[in-house]
């Protein structure tokens, strides 16, 4: 009897032990959803019947998407991700236009999706729906405030989901979920059937994981007609942002600068935005001090990011404060905090910074330059951390986002594969206006890039190989200083440092062969180009350079031969044109 008791005893102790550890497993766990917790709404918006041929059938025909819960459609409550907001609102009779031309565009429309509570935060948490689960990053927050958008398409639901947008609702969950998120210029596309969050600010924004995709759908969107592919000219890395990034910034930037020489034979030009936004809009440092905490390494992204979450606040509280006041819904703790804070700022200052932000980055990057920076600041938190409540993550994040959300630039985030497990991603920004060129440049871009992500995860580079690598970047920009200072012979050794550290760099010995033509020692230049094209036969400058020393060699056959290679190269190279017609002229 004894014995008895005692097995029975075990077997409790063994149920309760098994109890437990399922207990623990629930909460360390997700349980797994079908849709991911995306959806908080299944429809069927279908398209119109294809026009008969020889017409062309709908752009969009064979994709299906999704719409975030902002956004308006006939028949439907939106819940702007509150159900108390859904309680006290009637069904709509409108449908937005923007997903009216989707659907006419021939796309099927098959749900709405969660978003962050009345789409103020940028975490993709929900109390009301539950938080969306990230397909690429379960114990991991999705980003927000498009979470179950930016879900749906990382899930491979749907092909293409809309967001809203207004202080990185679109930007953070594509780089959080690993997919295309484009942000396009403000005010470009028809904010008319959707909830306002921030006018000033506001944009409806969209995800794919296929750049023709994204590209299609910006097309109709933007309504776009056909136009040859314009080649962007300049690649602006801002150093200063990609150290707010706790991901190492060489981790991020080397696909891009390996896939810029790939692609265009260009280099990418270091900037510092800290000091150029410094000299370009004084008025920010009336908003250094608007938030705890801040990063005074980076006073002007900091000031322009307080600048942004003011404008924030203020148009949010002039938009929804009226029913906040009179419903009063249990609203998000950090929804509460942020809007009780006191203090009322400048909003027509806000609005002065805005204006010129916008002025300063279309000085900057023109028509044809690119501005890279990183999405967010790191990996996405997981779920339930302190640091989502965290003054300096939430800075450092929006300071990245602000960027594009006060100047009304147009942004996209590229995912570039993983870090620790989780999704990583850089941006590209274009000026206010230049959609079609920042999509078309996406487009060009995007698989070379993935190529140079698989390139950089299957290398098992030795320490050693790689602390030469960077040694040899920076002996490289050292000696482009010196070359910008005329300092010839400097430039030479520095570039040779760089060639001794890493031979295999087709830029270090074009950028030798410049200086050497300073110097006048054509042959080094002429030895020099050559080993550059042997290693990249697209570089442009390295075939200018040679033509350039053969010429002064009195080699001129030789020398048309290679500007005519330059310009099958690049039709528009102005130098190589004149310099075939210079020595056509000399030498008929």
């Amino acid at each position: 009897m004894a014995s008895s008791g005692a097995a029975a005893n075990l077997w409790v102790l063994l149920g309760l032990g098994i109890a437990g550890v399922l207990l623990a497993a629930r909460k360390l766990k997700r349980p797994a959803r079908p849709d991911h917790g995306a959806f908080i709404a299944r429809l069927e918006l279908l398209p119109p019947p294809q026009p008969p041929p020889p017409q062309a059938p709908h752009p969009l025909t064979g994709l299906c998407f999704a719409i975030a819960d902002a956004l308006h459609v006939s028949g439907y409550i939106t819940s702007f991700g509150s159900l108390e907001w859904a309680k006290t609102h009637d069904a709509e009779t409108q449908t937005s236009p923007v997903v009216s031309a989707l659907v006419d565009g021939g796309a099927v429309c098959v749900g709405k999706t969660v978003i962050d509570e009345m789409a103020y935060s940028i975490h993709g948490e929900n109390k009301h729906f539950d938080t969306p689960t990230n397909p690429a990053a379960p114990d991991r927050v999705p980003g927000g405030c498009s979470s179950g958008s930016a879900v749906a398409v990382a899930g491979g639901m749907v092909d293409f989901a809309l967001g809203i947008d207004s202080i990185g609702g679109v930007r953070i969950p594509g780089a959080y979920c690993g997919v295309l998120a484009f942000r396009p210029s403000h005010a470009v596309v028809s904010s008319g059937g959707v909830i306002p969050v921030a006018p000033s600010l506001d944009t409806i924004g969209w995800f794919a994981r296929d750049p023709s995709v994204l590209r299609r759908v910006g097309h109709l969107l933007l309504r776009l007609n056909y136009a040859d592919i314009r080649p962007p000219r300049h690649f602006y890395i801002a150093d200063d942002c990609f150290e707010l990034s706790k991901i190492p910034a060489r981790r991020l930037t080397q696909v891009v600068t390996k896939s810029v020489e790939k692609l265009f034979g260009r280099q990418v030009t270091r900037v510092n935005l800290e000091n150029y936004l410094a000299s370009k809009i004084s008025s920010l440092r009336n908003y250094s001090n608007g938030h705890r905490n801040g990063d005074s390494k980076f006073p002007s992204l900091l000031a322009l990011c307080n600048a942004m979450r003011s404008l924030h606040k203020h148009e949010f509280k002039d938009q929804h404060m009226e029913w906040i006041n009179s419903v009063k819904p249990a609203l998000d703790a950090r929804i509460v905090s942020n809007l009780s804070e006191d203090g009322d700022s400048d909003i027509d200052g806000c609005q002065d910074v805005r204006n010129k932000a916008r002025l300063a980055l279309g000085a900057l990057l023109k028509d044809d330059g690119i501005l890279v920076i990183p999405t967010a600041s790191g990996c996405p938190p997981k779920l339930n951390a302190k640091e989502l409540s965290s003054e300096s993550y939430n800075s450092q994040t929006l300071c990245l986002s602000s960027l594009a959300s006060m100047s009304g630039c147009c942004q996209v985030s590229i995912p570039l594969g993983t870090h620790d497990k989780c999704p990583v991603s850089v941006s590209f920004i274009a000026r206010h206006g230049c959609d079609r060129f920042l999509l078309d440049t996406i487009q060009t871009m995007y698989a070379t890039i993935q190529e140079q992500v698989e390139i950089l995860a299957k290398s098992n580079v030795s320490s050693k190989q790689a602390m030469n690598e960077e040694a040899a970047e920076a002996a490289k920009e050292k000696g482009n200083a010196a070359f910008k200072e005329k300092q010839w012979q400097k430039a030479v050794n520095l570039y040779t440092e760089a060639i001794k550290l890493n031979g295999k760099v087709a830029t270090y010995y074009s950028n030798r062969a410049a200086a050497f033509l300073e110097l006048t020692s054509y042959r080094q230049a002429e030895a020099d180009c050559t080993s550059a094209i042997d290693l990249d036969p697209k570089i442009v400058k390295a075939y200018l350079r040679r033509g350039t020393a053969r010429e002064m060699m009195g080699y001129y056959k030789e020398a048309v031969e290679d500007f005519s290679h330059a310009l099958v190269l690049e039709p528009m190279n102005k130098t190589a044109g004149v310099a075939i017609n210079r020595l056509k002229k000399l030498f008929p």
